[in-house]
């Protein structure tokens, strides 16, 4: 018996459990309420996709004259399904590897429409290896079921998302009440059993879900109706980045015919109130009970209740994720595209961890700045970081890590990195960030070192004028450049790409996707997204649309409120450009097809882009820069530096000098220098060891330098220490 039962509900990921119950779970810790976590949405897709369940799936009737040739297919070839889908299960769990060369032998899956896309993708898989092309069929075959689903069952089906349509710009309750009072659908006896069986186990007082997207929404009430019906005792509560963010305004009583309580923001003291109130923890029985930005109901009426002065807690202060529950072992990796860096999303365990609260930066027009979870910036220091990344490898055993920042601070990714080499960890991480120019070469070569291998950031529309009035704080070039700095470093970059902004014209369309080529030609980029703009009711845009030229289409607020509706002065159909623009950057991903002119995409007139074939080219030819910044910190990464004092001879005259060799993991660099400098710059390695907190300035090297030995930028811009920095021994950051 636990005091909370903490809920994901159907569908998130199926690689990774979403953080959010583990977050709280961590911090519930902290406070000794105990508590047990489940992901639902993992467990009704192994239940859905099981030799049993599949059985269930083609024992419906289903009118088999009338469907898609392509269901016909799979419905007669069901008993194959039902016979490969437990070992297919298990292969994409990682239990068993060897049955990759099985699924590769192109004679095991049944094959149905997905598999059409293979002849397109061939090439891929000899870059990814036996394991993630078995992977990539396996994902094909599981999508193939996907669809005969969607088509004859259950059109609300999606394995990342359930009834997203209801959740969406919900301005209004009536169509998903009216969708929860209806019949079960075939997936909700599913999520059901599962759930009756948790609730039983565990016997909470109190059940929370989180919600963190509309394609949630609809199983959580179903869910919570499930418990209102059957355990009326039992109090639920909603949170998440879906109330969050859609609602702020809600009026609707009848959401609180399945919800006690929902909350808003952070959720560790709106929650942990919700416990004194309910478990009568820390509380008098007849003392009030307060709360912390939460919506409930009085006198059948919604009332949002924020009465607490109680403030909210640090980030240092509300403990580790806890996985513990959840069933690490069962999640499936899948890859949906032949491409390495796009398959981190679907493919691996990950644990999940955020440098800081909010961003850093706070200024794109388009975002949610105004919400808390974006406006409190708070960053973590490296040092509980990465005792928290111990903790986490310790407790699950993974030594994945993906930092799921809004955009993780270069300073701090800096200092976690070194933290990361000062205790020997090995770790592999990834996470957003904004492509500023504080990624230098060698910030880029350090987060390397230290297990990053991956990034993702936004470009959004890659046009200066628009960058601008997005308030990006980047430039195309700068883009270029740090994506270049990434890439030589051996680190895959990811874009957010954005069409269909606010005065967006049809020539800055295209020369957007012009941009995107040449970073794909140049082999800079290696993955993207592109999304349409859509305005939100806590952006800048969505605040003050007027000055954005885009007019609103308001309606009364009763239960969702983010995305709006809206009218461009433009008058452009920017959604006729979407199938062109994600039809190239398929073809760019894989690294083909640059030559096609970028008419050929579009099925209809568009102008010739005015971007140079050879802008981002150009954008890389920079002189190398030799400017002596003072305030840099040197770090002097390798110990493993052999010195050997030597003599030149020269028309007679003889010229002692000390040949110094660095032995790094994959190669090895040899620099001769006079003894003098030679020997203060192997101090400087002893004195500067990576396990040192503090790190010199390029200035304090200078006056320690230059006690004795003349001209330090003459010194530290010569070849031989260029050689140094060139190959990582010393960087600048």
């Amino acid at each position: 018996m636990k005091d909370l039962l903490l809920i994901t509900p159907p569908f998130t990921q199926l690689n990774t459990p979403y953080p959010a119950t583990a977050y709280i779970k961590g911090f519930l810790n902290t406070k000794n309420i105990s508590s047990h976590q489940t992901d639902l949405g993992i467990e009704v897709i192994l239940a859905l996709f099981s030799g049993e369940g599949l059985q269930k799936v083609f024992d419906r009737a289903i009118d088999l004259p009338n469907s898609s040739e392509n269901a016909q297919r799979i419905f007669t070839l069901r008993n194959e399904y039902i016979k490969t889908i437990d070992q297919v299960i298990r292969f994409l769990q990682g239990k068993t590897p060897t049955l990759a060369r099985q699924i590769c032998s192109m004679n095991f899956l049944p094959e149905a429409s997905r598999f059409n896309q293979l002849d397109d993708m061939e090439f891929a898989f000899g870059n990814m290896g036996l394991q993630d092309k078995a992977k990539h069929l396996a994902t094909l075959y599981l999508e193939d079921l996907s669809d005969y689903i969607v088509e004859n069952i259950d059109p609300d089906f999606g394995f990342s998302r359930y009834a997203e349509r209801l959740g969406k710009s919900a301005n209004s309750f009536d169509e998903l009440y009216a969708k929860i009072i209806g019949d079960l659908t075939f997936i909700d006896h599913f999520t059901l059993e599962l759930l009756q069986e948790k609730l039983e186990t565990v016997q909470p007082e109190l059940v929370c879900f989180s919600v963190p997207f509309p394609g949630n929404l609809y199983a959580a009430f179903r869910c919570a109706q499930f418990i209102k019906k059957r355990y009326p005792h039992i109090k639920t509560a909603m949170g998440g980045g879906f109330p969050n963010t859609e609602l702020r305004e809600l009026k609707d009583p009848r959401v609180f015919d399945f919800f006690d309580f929902i909350t808003l923001d952070d959720g560790e003291l709106p929650l942990e109130l919700l416990c004194e109130h309910i478990l009568r923890t820390g509380q008098n029985q007849n003392e009030r009970p307060q709360f912390k930005r939460t919506f409930l109901i009085e006198d059948g009426a919604v009332v949002y209740k924020n009465d607490s002065v109680r403030h909210d807690y640090k980030q240092a202060d509300i403990g580790t994720p806890d996985y513990s529950d959840l069933k690490l072992d069962r999640y499936i990796s899948v890859i949906e595209i032949a491409n390495p860096m796009h398959s981190l999303w679907s493919d691996g365990r990950w644990n999940k961890l955020t440098m800081a609260h909010g961003c850093y930066w706070g200024k794109c027009t388009f975002c949610d700045i105004s919400l808390d979870y974006i406006k409190i910036y708070e960053p973590i220091s490296a040092k509980i970081l990465v005792d928290r990344m111990e903790e986490l490898i310790e407790s699950t055993g993974e030594t994945g890590f993906h930092f799921v920042d809004e955009a993780a601070p270069p300073a701090l990714m800096r200092e976690v990195a070194l933290e990361i080499l000062r205790r020997n960890l090995v770790v592999t991480w990834w996470t957003n960030i904004r492509f500023e120019k504080s990624f230098t070469r060698d910030l880029c070569f350090l987060l390397k070192l230290s297990g990053c291998v991956a990034v993702s950031g936004g470009l959004e529309v890659a046009s200066d004028r628009l960058l601008k009035l997005i308030d990006k704080g980047i430039s195309v070039e700068q883009v270029a450049k740090v994506t270049r700095n990434f890439t030589e470093a051996g680190i895959m970059i990811h874009a957010y790409l954005m069409y269909g902004y606010p005065t967006q014209t049809i020539q800055e369309t295209v020369d957007s996707l012009e941009m995107v080529r040449q970073l794909f030609e140049m082999g800079i980029l290696q993955s993207a997204f592109w999304h349409q703009f859509a305005m939100t009711a806590h952006s800048p845009v969505g605040l003050n649309p007027e000055a954005f030229g885009v007019t609103p289409m308001k309606q009364e607020i009763l239960f969702a409120n983010n995305d709006i509706d809206f009218t461009d002065r433009t008058g452009i159909d920017h959604g006729r450009f979407s199938f062109g623009l994600k039809k190239s950057l398929f073809n760019y991903m894989h690294g083909i097809n640059f030559e096609i002119p970028l008419q050929e995409w579009f099925d209809f007139k568009i102008p010739k882009t005015t971007i140079h074939p050879d802008y981002i080219h150009d954008c890389l030819l920079e002189e190398e820069d030799f400017k002596f910044k003072g305030n840099s910190k040197i770090v002097f990464l390798t110990q493993n530096v052999i010195a050997e004092n030597r003599i030149k001879t020269k028309k007679k005259s003889v010229y002692p000098y000390t040949k110094i060799t660095a032995h790094l993991k994959t190669n090895i660099v040899s620099i001769d220098l006079e003894q003098e400098q030679a020997e203060w710059l192997l101090d400087a390695f002893k004195e500067n060891a990576i396990e040192n907190q503090k790190k010199p300035t390029l200035q304090q090297l200078k006056e320690n330098f230059e006690q004795n030995i003349e001209d330090f930028e003459l010194f530290w811009f010569s070849r031989p220490m260029q050689q140094l920095k060139e190959n990582g021994v010393i960087l600048s950051l």
